[in-house]
């Protein structure tokens, strides 16, 4: 059996099979007995595991999801066409650039070449969502102070959900490490998260508050895949997320979003 049918049978298991209620508020959930690794050789030279982390949002890592060439591959094909980021209002519909979210942004074309149609094939076989079902990716590079404040992928305006339906799942893959900062953070996941390597156990938003919640540091070649839905299809509030300013060095990820039918483009 190949790694990726592991990985999906695993993350089945683990989404569904083991998954805890959310209607019973007094259990204190514990998922040291989910955090799974394996070991497999994929493509000769690369381990790849996953990591459970959060059941409020349902949030994996994916470990090594990606090997440094492809991630090298990904920043190439980018590079050139980096523009200052733009955000689509959620009720409007319209390109807006806006102060929450900096930084650099260029988007490429689903299946724009073999090696990207090759990590968007990897993407459907974890989610047992098509191919189709998803964005071209957006790839994103934040220097030192940028930053995407806290949000919904979900969208709620008529726009977003004519065509492909609303926003299901979340993916972000790390293109690069980061000195300091940069990290994603979840400020209302639930869960008892604090003994994961991933955990830190605060959170800055813009205003320069801290909170609890979980924050993911950025790590090459790693995935983060989120639900913004519930298993009843449902909008979890608890998937709000945002991404905090680089403090040293630079972040380069490439994030998808998953609908809940064929996507074909926000126009």
């Amino acid at each position: 059996m190949s790694t990726i049918s592991l990985f999906s049978m695993l993350i089945l298991l683990v989404l569904e099979v083991h998954s805890i209620p959310s209607y019973f508020p007094n259990i204190h959930y514990d998922l040291s007995s989910v955090v799974h690794r394996i070991t497999g050789r994929s493509d000769g030279r690369v381990d790849r595991s996953v990591e459970m982390i959060s059941w409020e949002p349902r949030a994996v890592i994916y470990h090594n999801f990606l090997s440094k060439d492809e991630c090298e591959h990904v920043i190439n094909i980018a590079k050139p066409h980096m523009k200052k980021s733009t955000v689509i209002d959620k009720i409007k519909g319209e390109i807006e650039d806006k102060w929450f979210r900096t930084g650099y942004i260029t988007n490429l074309e689903r299946g724009q070449d073999e090696t990207i149609g090759a990590i968007e094939k990897r993407i459907a076989d974890l989610t047992f969502l098509p191919v189709e079902y998803g964005e071209g990716f957006e790839v994103l590079r934040y220097e030192v102070g940028q930053k995407f404040v806290i949000h919904h992928d979900y969208p709620i305006g008529e726009h977003f959900t004519k065509d492909g339906g609303h926003t299901v799942a979340t993916i972000v893959i790390y293109l690069s490490d980061v000195e300091e900062g940069g990290e994603e953070v979840f400020p209302l996941a639930k869960g008892n998260i604090s003994a994961l390597a991933c955990w830190n156990g605060k959170y800055t938003t813009h205003d320069g508050k801290g909170g609890g919640g979980l924050s993911v540091k950025p790590k090459m070649g790693d995935a983060l895949l989120f639900w913004n839905i519930k298993p009843d299809g449902t909008m979890d509030l608890s998937s709000l997320y945002g991404g905090c300013p680089v403090i040293k060095g630079s972040k380069w990820s490439a994030t998808k979003g998953i609908h809940f039918k064929e996507f074909k483009s926000w126009d």
